[in-house]
């Protein structure tokens, strides 16, 4: 029997646009305010990108930076995962756009679409063709720029949503490090409580299309909250089970960054002290496929995590779906 590779994170790499949307610009185009926005989400201030700025333009910053940081030359990269749910084009996948801005020739490139779960989805992924020996490594990167997809006359969305992309590189590590595990899941019957209805082949574009707002982010916040606090439990539980770890050996806790409450149910859950927890949500609020990563790389650059700590992925999105894993850095 084939002896499966350890596969681990061996370079790391973020951007944001430099616009930052704070609350109390948002005050002045929508009925809210900050100590509302502030008190249910977390959220203070989103980077917006600038409006020359597509998904792949993000993805290729945060793409250099993890390259340099693992000291590998994009022409040696041999896969390319974009997560992502904002593409700059239906196709060529933005991963494909990514490769040629890269001069990655060698590389293997898609996209995924898994919302906010899209990352890890990645990561699990590239994990399995790297145990395999089909590739020694891969950039996976979630980026996503919602502000193109968020309604800015809709208070109840409109605050939540920011731009931005997170970047890894994965290849071969020592035996025992790396991914120890991975639950990945869906449930379809809830795929109408967040979705972005215009644009595909049941809907296309159409002038009712546009004037239906069919092209923004519908979601049923109080469901999808209920949904989300249920799924961040059961799913770290199932990831740590598979991974034979139990919560106290948690050193460092990565959750979707989508809603503070959300974020601090899942602690109670988890019986897991603050510190132990990453939270940006109040920098870049929700940026979908980008929010782990952004978290993930933010604390690996500023010395949050140390080698051979225990690490913890854990997020869910529109499909509905979620991922969780479970790493040894």
């Amino acid at each position: 029997m084939m002896k499966l590779r350890s596969v681990g994170i061996v370079g790391t790499g973020m951007y944001v646009p430099e616009k930052v949307l704070t609350n109390a610009e948002l005050e002045t185009i929508v009925d809210t305010n900050d100590e509302w926005i502030v008190s249910r989400t977390g959220i203070r201030e989103r980077h917006i990108a600038a409006p020359e700025q597509a998904t792949s333009d993000l993805a290729y910053e945060a793409a250099i930076q993890a390259l340099k940081s693992a000291g590998l030359a994009a022409e040696d990269l041999e896969l390319i995962i974009v997560a992502t749910v904002t593409p700059d084009t239906t196709f060529p996948s933005t991963a494909c756009i990514l490769q040629e801005k890269l001069g990655a020739k060698k590389a293997a490139a898609f996209d995924l679409s898994a919302a906010c779960s899209g990352f890890v989805y990645s990561l699990a992924t590239a994990n399995g063709f790297i145990q395999t020996g089909m590739y020694n490594n891969a950039l996976i990167i979630g980026a996503d720029t919602l502000s193109r997809i968020t309604d800015y006359t809709d208070r109840n969305t409109c605050v939540l949503f920011g731009d931005g992309a997170g970047a890894v590189v994965l290849g071969e590590v020592p035996e025992g490090r790396g991914f120890l595990s991975f639950d990945l899941g869906a449930e379809g019957a809830g795929g109408p409580l967040l979705k972005l209805e215009g644009g595909g082949s049941r809907l296309p574009a159409s002038t009712e299309t546009v004037q239906e707002g069919k092209h923004f982010i519908y979601m049923n916040g109080r469901e999808v909250f209920k949904f989300a606090v249920r799924i961040m439990g059961t799913a770290t539980e199932e990831v740590l089970r598979k991974a034979g770890k139990t919560k106290e050996e948690i050193d460092l806790f990565v959750p979707h960054q989508a809603n503070i409450r959300i974020i601090q149910s899942a602690m109670q859950r988890l019986n897991l002290p603050e510190e132990k927890c990453v939270v940006n949500v109040d920098k870049y609020a929700n940026t979908s496929a980008a929010s782990i990563p952004l978290a993930l790389v933010e604390a690996a650059q500023g010395g949050r995590i140390k080698e051979g700590d225990t690490v913890l992925l854990v997020g869910f999105g529109g499909g509905l779906t979620w991922g969780a894993s479970v790493l040894v850095w």
